[in-house]
């Protein structure tokens, strides 16, 4: 499994290539900005892509979902709760917790994430975890926005607590991490661990 890392946007989102290295099969995991950025390191690489992820529905996540599928027509998944923000998309599905999806030689597993958006989901394949904008290094996604709920988001972020295993985390925006590490060091994520025990 490779995966390319493309900062795209005024707001730095995380745009992850994620490709399966022997059938060159990828998953574009939310192509928020700059499609020509996206699309020519698929075109250089010789990838074929085969999903979209959006991790949530929010602008900065989905900018260049419109030309990204034209150009490769892909089907994009995203979950029901912020598939409103994608009713333009003429290839939508709907993904929902413990649905599995593969690309290639990867499988991709959704756990539903809540808070930050009613639709936020995160992606597990591999040793590797796709958070979008719920975890982030040492920190976590904001809920002032409308659809943000803080008890939801806390929520879901003791559900990644208690995954089994540790994970490299790639977040939505900045530096990745580990599972390990945040349940270590980020407040958050411990004091969700303390809030709800239920």
């Amino acid at each position: 499994m490779q995966i390319k890392i493309l900062d795209v946007g005024q707001l730095q989102t995380n745009c992850y290539v994620v490709t399966d290295e022997n059938s060159l099969k990828c998953a574009v995991i939310d192509p928020g900005a700059e499609s020509s950025t996206i699309l020519n390191y698929i075109e250089e690489t010789g990838l074929t892509v085969a999903a979209i992820f959006i991790t949530h529905g929010h602008f900065d996540h989905i900018g260049a979902l419109g030309m990204l599928e034209k150009e490769t027509e892909a089907p994009v998944f995203i979950h029901a709760a912020d598939a409103a923000e994608v009713e333009k998309i003429a290839n939508v599905r709907t993904y929902k917790d413990g649905d599995k999806i593969s690309v290639g030689a990867l499988t991709f597993e959704v756990i539903e994430t809540p808070g930050h958006t009613p639709g936020g989901v995160c992606l597990k394949v591999q040793d590797a975890l796709f958070t979008g904008d719920t975890l982030f290094r040492d920190s976590c996604g904001r809920t002032d926005m409308p659809g943000g709920d803080m008890d939801t988001l806390l929520r879901s972020l003791r559900k990644l607590y208690n995954l089994s295993g540790d994970y490299e985390v790639y977040p939505g925006h900045d530096i990745h991490s580990t599972l390990n590490w945040e349940r270590q060091q980020n407040y958050y994520m411990k004091y969700a661990t303390e809030v709800f025990r239920d």
